[in-house]
């Protein structure tokens, strides 16, 4: 971690190693989680910032994927997202991150290790199903936050969390995407959330893809109607 030094990574400045005060100190962003500034009653923030936002994580992400080795974060969600006084957004929280020092890195190795905050809103299908993950898993996650980025809505809301992992993990559900939803964003976020991991994009190519969608409108209201495939948009019969 001391090594890692970008502007979308949450700094880490030390820690303390002594029992039984055992924690790790990292730079303090004033404005909290990107969760608590979304979902707060009546949020205002306008759509260029979501979109940049959005491009912040990626680039946060980007930067661990392509770090030697790669990191692989794992618990990727809004929570872990912190947001300092100028709005960036940060990628925090490395509680379930591990070193991908092969092709694959098997969840099975994090067994026990599961924070006491179980979310599984955000966890690809494969991590659900505790299968062999690779960085792919932090994309499908990435989509997720997209989706609250562009819908300002709680992922899966309703539902408790075995519901959401026999839901996304066995029943191959996805979360609906809005008609209104700008094309554009809603082919990114099925590209995330594809079945196959393979398929879905790399971080560089989401920064890529995300920048240009700074010029765009993402409606900050949306109606309830909702579609679960987009029309123009090719995807596999699953995603």
């Amino acid at each position: 971690m001391r090594r890692l030094r970008h502007p979308n990574v949450v700094l880490f400045m030390g820690a303390v190693t002594r029992p039984p005060n055992l924690s790790i100190i990292t730079e303090f962003l004033p404005r909290g989680s990107l969760y608590k500034i979304l979902h707060r009653p009546h949020p205002q923030i306008d759509e260029k910032r979501r979109i940049k936002m959005a491009l912040d994580v990626a680039r946060g992400m980007n930067c661990l994927h392509t770090s030697i080795p790669t990191i692989v974060h794992r618990d990727l969600k809004s929570p872990n997202l912190l947001v300092d006084k100028n709005w960036t957004v940060k990628v925090a929280d490395f509680g379930l991150s591990r070193l991908k020092h092969n092709t694959f890195l098997s969840s099975k190795s994090t067994a026990g290790t599961l924070p006491a905050m179980f979310q599984p809103e955000w966890m690809a299908p494969e991590v659900l199903r505790n299968e062999p993950s690779n960085e792919k898993c932090d994309v499908y996650s990435f989509g997720i936050i997209l989706w609250e980025l562009a819908t300002l809505r709680l992922p899966w809301s309703g539902m408790n969390p075995m519901q959401v992992v026999g839901a996304v993990g066995f029943q191959n559900r996805r979360l609906d995407i809005p008609k209104e939803l700008d094309p554009l964003v809603a082919r990114i976020i099925w590209q995330c959330w594809q079945t196959d991991p393979s398929l879905r994009p790399s971080f560089a190519d989401l920064t890529v893809a995300l920048k240009p969608l700074q010029r765009l409108v993402i409606p900050l209201h949306q109606d309830q109607s909702s579609s679960p495939m987009p029309q123009g948009i090719s995807v596999n019969s699953t995603p």
